[in-house]
């Protein structure tokens, strides 16, 4: 009956082993799981303690190194920067985008003047053709009058005007001529702002652009400038020869302030750099600096006037006070008395012709070579040699004796 049973346990399992056991386990045997060892016949019966399976040790995950940036060098400069407490002037920048660029580098280029300072009302954009989106003459009008301290004005436009001007109903194609009359009239109504209040103007021309086209746009607009703005007083800075090769043609490369090679202008081919902008505000620096000279305030002495008509009280300061003062004087000096000869001395003295007969009694200015000479001898050889050409006979013993000696 044992022998059954046991014959039977081995049936089943050898069943087992050749179908692969029920369609659950197929299926587990699918998933991706660890295959286990197969176990023989005797494992079956008996069970063995399994093997404790490996555990791989987790790696640990290291933080990125982040990198930190350098700090910025420490830049000590030679000439401190002087704060400006007390201003005298304010320096009225005006214009587009570059007129934006040019008040950055001219305030660069006055920082050792703590009287001075750059105001920028530049408007990128804008132009003297659209007066409907900017009008440059009322704005400049309204800016002075509301700053006493504006001594100086500086303008510079001119990229974005080449617009149509309309006219009423009439378009005006840019560069036409009645386009350039009312073109005109635009930058004079600017000028006449700073003249009616005596205040100084500096316009600046249009510097070369990549554009060929725009670039012989802007010959034409700074021609016009110069004309209107020299014409009601101001004056007009040339920067064309700055930005140019020498062939006279854009470069985006040249000398800077100091003279060494640098960018001076950005990718577009328009703008400038701040190596640029320094460049250019450097002409204009030069006549800021002519205008107002440090200490030439600080000279001036009060003098005491008549309250009624503002007209200096002292003598010496009225009109002809110092004719008098001189006669004054010297009343007190004696008197000296010259020669008769010096005091009938004409004005300018006879004329005499050089051409014509001479007078009785007068010699001639010109005489004859042979008159000239004289008579004699001597006279007489010097007619053979420079007259003839005939040599003088040698010496013997001199240098021009080339006769054999005997």
């Amino acid at each position: 009956m044992r022998l059954r049973a046991l014959f039977t346990m081995l049936a089943a399992a050898g069943l087992l082993l050749l179908t692969g056991g029920p369609p659950s386990l197929a299926q587990q045997a699918r998933q991706p799981q660890p295959q286990p060892q197969q176990r023989s016949l005797f494992q079956l019966f008996w069970q063995q303690p399994q093997q404790p399976q490996a555990v791989q040790p987790q790696r640990q995950r290291v933080a990125p190194v982040v990198r930190r940036r350098p700090a910025a060098p420490v830049v000590v400069r030679d000439d401190p920067v002087i704060p400006k407490v007390d201003v005298a002037h304010h320096i009225l920048v005006i214009g587009d985008s570059l007129a934006n660029l040019l008040a950055d580098g001219l305030e660069e280029a006055i920082e050792d003047r703590p009287d001075l300072a750059v105001i920028a009302r530049a408007k990128p954009d804008s132009g003297l053709v659209r007066s409907d989106f900017h009008d440059w003459p009322k704005v400049a009008a309204e800016l002075v009058a509301a700053d006493a301290k504006i001594g100086l004005g500086v303008m510079m436009v001119g990229l974005n005007d080449r617009q149509a001007i309309r006219e009423g109903d009439t378009v005006h194609e840019p560069l036409s001529p009645r386009w350039l009359e009312l073109y005109r009239e635009r930058i004079n109504a600017v000028a006449q702002v700073f003249a009616a209040r005596r205040i100084p103007l500096i316009w600046v021309g249009a510097p070369p652009v990549q554009n060929a086209r725009l670039s012989a746009d802007l010959v034409t607009f700074n021609e016009q400038y110069r004309q209107q703005v020299e014409r009601a007083g101001g004056q007009y800075v040339d920067l064309w020869g700055a930005f140019v090769d020498a062939e006279n043609r854009y470069t985006a490369m040249g000398p800077d302030v100091s003279g060494q090679p640098a960018r001076l202008r950005l990718g577009d081919g328009i703008h400038f750099t701040a190596v640029g902008a320094r460049k250019a505000a450097h002409f204009v620096d030069v006549l800021v600096r002519r205008m107002f000279e440090p200490g030439a305030e600080g000279s001036v002495i009060a003098l005491p006037v008549s309250p009624e008509t503002g007209a200096p009280i002292n003598p010496e300061l009225q009109p002809g006070g110092i004719e008098r003062l001189i006669d004054q004087m010297v009343a007190g000096l004696p008197v000296i008395s010259l020669p008769a000869a010096l005091q009938a001395k004409p004005a300018a003295g006879p004329i005499l012709p050089l051409t014509g007969t001479a007078g009785s009694g007068e010699q001639a200015l010109l005489v004859s070579i042979p008159e000239a000479r004289g008579r004699g001898e001597l006279a007489g050889q010097l007619d053979r040699i420079f007259g003839e050409g005939i040599l003088p006979e040698p010496k013997p013993g001199r240098m021009d004796d080339h006769r054999w000696p005997r």
